[in-house]
């Protein structure tokens, strides 16, 4: 087996990408229903319900657990820097779309009575709540468990 066969065998990654997949996916159907428009940027973006970054790892991390022990210290790690991803998920990039959504409006505000040329927004969708970090990490386990099943 070549090294693309290899890459493409292991489990660790295989559990990521379907994680990814599926929360994007979820966001995408969840945006179609809702507003019965296919948002572009639901595919991709950041943000929303359920975090993908939470559903990454966690996946990664039970596919680590399963396979090399949940005891190992490889495990550990990889819980660990879940959890750092998690936390930055609802915390600091959370706080930066708060901190996006007070400069848009400020810079509309201030475009009603100047003239500003400043025409593109800021992201504001950037983090997540922490019932949507929740909700990832849930969806990463059952993601997790699929894949070494």
């Amino acid at each position: 087996m070549g090294k693309l066969g290899l890459i493409t065998s292991n489990q660790v990654l295989q559990a990521a990408f379907l994680g990814w997949v599926v929360a994007q996916a979820i966001k995408v159907f969840s945006t179609l229903i809702r507003t019965r428009r296919f948002d572009f940027e639901r595919l991709m973006g950041s943000g929303g319900m359920p975090s993908s970054h939470a559903s990454t790892v966690i996946a990664a991390s039970v596919v680590i657990g399963q396979t090399m022990g949940y005891d190992s210290p490889v495990f550990g790690l990889a819980l660990v820097t879940s959890f750092v991803v998690m936390y930055d998920a609802c915390g600091i990039r959370r706080a930066a779309g708060k901190q996006a959504e007070i400069l848009n409006s400020i810079v509309d505000a201030l475009r009603l009575h100047q003239s500003i040329n400043y025409q593109k927004k800021l992201k504001e969708l950037l983090g997540h709540t922490y019932f949507e970090v929740f909700a990832g990490a849930v969806l990463g386990v059952l993601v997790g468990l699929f894949i070494v099943s």
